[in-house]
């Protein structure tokens, strides 16, 4: 998901990482430190159609560079989180640097998530823009929940559960659904969507370029 210029930064500097909260944590997480950016695909790509495969194995050096190179990436596209499917990997695996609407910045990556959203009679439906990485340049407004939990596992196995609100909770139902082969355009009518892709060819290569050159600067 991509971040929108009025919710690039939180209004304080309260940080939970991994759900839990800490005292401080550096603007640039250190796993995007040791991270290679990698190409995000783009809508019409079979990857992001497929449900990803769920991950069997943990505590690896190939699942924590993954994750290195997916926060970097995510970084560098001035996203909010980013699905592995996006980077080309078809595993059930998401990173996310996102704040909610109380000003709280919450970081981590999550393992074979299952989203959790409140019964319907509790559910209240916020209708508010949305971006995507893999759609670049377009933002149009979609209904999500406000509230959702994602319950998974870290990259050693150990069980999680992530709670968010807000914007927050747009986010991990974003990312959920990428893993289910889903892109936000499959919410939207067919008006909407054909908009968000005639905005997506009209600058697309705009975003392409500032990506690139962020990408630079940190050469």
């Amino acid at each position: 998901m991509s971040v929108h210029h009025e919710r690039s930064r939180p209004v304080d500097r309260r940080v939970h990482v991994q759900g839990r909260p800490v005292d401080s944590y550096p603007d640039l997480p250190p796993e995007a430190r040791r991270g290679s950016v990698r190409r995000v695909t783009v809508v019409g790509e079979e990857v992001l159609r497929r449900p990803c495969r769920v991950v069997t194995a943990f505590d690896s050096a190939e699942l924590s560079t993954l994750i290195d190179d997916m926060f970097l990436t995510m970084y560098v596209a001035d996203g909010a989180g980013l699905a592995a499917n996006q980077v080309g990997v078809g595993l059930r695996l998401f990173v996310y640097d996102c704040p909610d609407d109380h000003g709280v910045r919450h970081v981590g990556h999550i393992i074979n998530p299952v989203l959790d959203l409140p019964e319907p009679g509790s559910r209240r439906l916020v209708d508010d823009v949305e971006g995507c990485l893999s759609v670049p340049g377009a933002v149009m407004a979609v209904p999500r929940t406000d509230r959702a939990v994602v319950r998974g596992f870290d990259k050693d196995g150990r069980p999680l559960v992530i709670e968010g609100q807000g914007y927050f909770a747009r986010c991990l139902q974003h990312e959920t659904d990428h893993l289910a082969g889903h892109t936000y355009l499959d919410r939207l009518s067919g008006r909407d969507r054909k908009e968000a892709l005639r905005q997506m060819e009209a600058r697309r290569e705009d975003v392409f370029a500032r990506r690139a050159d962020k990408a630079a600067g940190l050469g």
